[in-house]
């Protein structure tokens, strides 16, 4: 299926459709959903799932039976397509687990190519390791933007750390696109490599302790984070050991502005609204009822997905949560994100979220969800060190599994309801 993405994520523009990429992992529910948000004119499937959802709309395709017509055409006819139209389909579900369709167009993705050239310094010299699936568009956007630029890709169906490893060493591989969830997978191996290779994470915020740990392991490493969303593209991009804890200044022609409460400009260091303005944003979101595109940008062109945060004196961005995940305690807004990073720096924990549960007197009271294997005693410690007072959680709730949306993200409104009753047990 990856290479079925890869595929009709190139066929089908050139052909002036518009490509929906679905991931085999999802349900049948969560694939209905999809199919009809989409309105998808034809679903096309390998010969291995077509039995399991062929049911699920009135023209599904077999790509095997494409694919040899495709090889018995003497040659390919590309259509002229206009460059402000649609061309890309994807999905976005946040924190709460029902998906958004978004549109992106021709122009806003070659557009975002230009950062791999003058930000990354990727070219056709390059041979870059996908390790992915290519439903997810971080791991989509390397493939298709090396071989716009001329270089080369190598592909895995899914992720395997062994398979990554062996790959690096054993292919002339300079660069390779990750998810700190594989960075994890790479460092439980204890392999050293030597080669100089260029690391490319996306997804969430690299941990400093686990970047460390990282040069450990790989001896010529070069780190370069960015921070976006499906709505944004690129926003801002960070090389190597800048600034611990920004994400980064603006890519290539990208415009950031922080907006306070009251719409005026932030100063530095003054945490406000996040707003972007460049040519890689999306179109918008299409209207599930009407299929009408729906755009998010005001009349000047900037748009914000609601993430807060502020910019130093020296134009770097760092990001303190979005508006929605914000604890409301008392009077002082604490945002979970931060109190999460530090909780994740102890060896015991797996995974942590943190919400605001609601509580009488306080309005929300802050409460870490913790898989691991560790004690309260031992994560209040790390906190009280690194944490002021009103941050460190109140409640603190075990458990076997967290919740997650379809894009792997913590589903946090899930995550308030199934801990509301424990905690009032408490």
């Amino acid at each position: 299926m990856a290479h079925l993405s890869y595929y009709y994520s190139l066929g089908l523009p050139s052909a002036g459709w518009i490509s929906v990429p679905f991931d085999p992992k999802w349900t049948e529910t969560e694939l209905q959903k999809r199919l009809t948000l989409s309105h998808a004119s034809i679903f096309i499937t390998t010969k291995e799932l077509y039995p399991l959802i062929k049911h699920l709309h009135p023209a599904v395709v077999i790509w095997e039976d494409c694919l040899e017509v495709i090889n018995q055409c003497s040659s390919l006819r590309i259509q002229q397509v206009n460059g402000d139209l649609p061309f890309y389909m994807g999905f976005t579900s946040g924190t709460t687990g029902e998906p958004k369709a978004f549109i992106r167009s021709h122009d806003s993705w070659v557009a975002s190519f230009d950062c791999n050239r003058i930000d990354f310094h990727i070219d056709e010299n390059d041979l870059i390791l996908i390790p992915g699936a290519l439903i997810h568009s971080h791991f989509l956007y390397g493939a298709i933007s090396t071989l716009y630029s001329g270089g080369t890709v190598f592909l895995l169906e899914k992720f395997s750390a062994t398979q990554t490893l062996t790959i690096i060493e054993k292919q002339p591989i300079t660069t390779i696109y990750v998810v700190p969830t594989m960075i994890s997978a790479l460092l439980k191996h204890n392999q050293t490599i030597e080669k100089s290779i260029k690391i490319l994470s996306s997804g969430a915020k690299w941990e400093e302790h686990s970047k460390l740990l990282m040069q450990k392991r790989f001896l010529n490493m070069k780190i370069i984070e960015f921070y976006g969303a499906s709505e944004l593209s690129f926003v801002t991009f960070l090389s190597d050991q800048q600034k611990p804890g920004s994400v980064g200044k603006p890519c290539h022609n990208v415009e950031i502005q922080i907006r306070k409460a009251n719409s005026e400009l932030a100063s530095p260091n003054e945490t406000g609204k996040i707003f972007v303005r460049s040519k890689l944003t999306f179109i918008g979101y299409l209207n599930e009822d009407t299929g009408a595109i729906q755009s998010i940008h005001d009349e000047n062109g900037w748009i914000t997905v609601h993430d807060m945060g502020y910019m130093d004196e020296d134009g770097f961005l760092f990001i303190q949560g979005r508006e929605k995940n914000m604890i409301l305690y008392g009077a002082i807004n604490i945002f979970p994100e931060e109190i999460e990073k530090v909780i994740a720096t102890h060896p015991g924990v797996e995974e942590v979220a943190v919400v605001g549960v609601q509580d009488p007197h306080w309005g929300q009271i802050v409460t870490a969800v913790v898989k691991g294997s560790t004690s309260i005693l031992e994560l209040k410690r790390v906190c009280r060190k690194n944490l002021s007072s009103y941050k460190v959680p109140r409640k603190w709730v075990f458990v076997e599994e967290m919740p997650h949306t379809t894009s792997g993200k913590i589903a946090r409104p899930l995550l308030r309801e199934l801990i509301e009753s424990k905690v009032k047990g408490h």
